[in-house]
């Protein structure tokens, strides 16, 4: 069986070049037999390019490319005729067609997927941690969270935590009961990262009352009562002032609003 070399050429790291060539292998050589792959990655010169031809015409191999630069394409064509060379554009076609079907030009910049994909992972990282960390069930979600929220129940502490989720920040909630103590974690925190949500007590009185409601139960149970609502507030501004961190009144403000007060916190921290 005869020895197949592939040198995979890409201006990032290679990857997408690499998937292909073993896809198409494997129609041959299940498990790769008797088949050399060497990946050649972040090729940023036409030097690299005269250099791994060279290379490819005294081990008899075959290249494949991934090369969004136009000038580095057409280098690696011309050397490869010079070395009387097989090669394969795996990119190069999709992006020409691309550009006259956007009538836009590309911004040939290498590794742009990669980087999306990493904001992709990024995001849903995000996502599971608020969800895993929502509500106090873990205290130990509070020392490696971006942002820590607290504040009574229904100051919009889980679909906060959502919102900055999706904008890629890990964050923990913790309701704050006066008959329950906080979780230590909290006070060992960066008080920078940490904001307290509060709410007026008329407001969180109606917003209560519909929760009931909308469960089916009375409206006059004690969770709605002002006297209760009065005793949680207190012991949230004791808790706040314990930690020395930033309150934020969500009386009257969207999440997105409320969101957008933090983050530029953060950024500023």
């Amino acid at each position: 069986m005869k020895m197949l070399n592939l040198f995979i050429v890409s201006d990032s790291i290679g990857e997408t070049g690499e998937l292909v060539a073993k896809a198409a292998i494997s129609q041959f050589r299940p498990g790769l037999q008797h088949t050399k792959l060497k990946r050649f990655t972040h090729i940023d010169s036409m030097d690299h390019i005269k250099e791994i031809t060279a290379l490819a015409k005294e081990q008899n191999a075959c290249i494949l490319y991934t090369l969004v630069q136009h000038d580095m394409r057409e280098a690696i064509v011309t050397y490869c005729k010079k070395y009387d060379l097989q090669c394969v554009d795996l990119i190069g076609p999709v992006i020409s067609l691309l550009e006259k079907k956007l009538d836009e030009k590309p911004f040939e910049e290498p590794g742009l997927v990669r980087k999306l994909d990493e904001d992709y992972f990024k995001k849903i990282e995000a996502v599971e941690f608020a969800v895993k960390y929502d509500d106090g069930r873990d205290p130990r979600g509070l020392l490696q969270a971006d942002i820590v929220l607290i504040g009574v129940s229904r100051t919009s502490k889980t679909p906060l935590s959502q919102y900055l989720a999706n904008k890629r920040y890990k964050v923990a909630n913790v309701p704050l009961v006066p008959e329950v103590e906080p979780p230590e974690e909290l006070f060992q925190i960066d008080p920078l990262k940490c904001f307290g949500l509060v709410i007026t007590p008329d407001k969180l009185n109606s917003i209560r009352r519909e929760r009931l409601i909308a469960i089916g139960l009375k409206d006059d149970a004690s969770y709605a009562k002002i006297e209760r609502i009065n005793e949680e507030i207190e012991h949230f501004e004791r808790i706040v002032n314990r930690i020395g961190c930033q309150v934020i009144d969500v009386t009257n403000r969207a999440v997105e609003e409320t969101a957008n007060l933090v983050i530029n916190q953060i950024q500023q921290k």
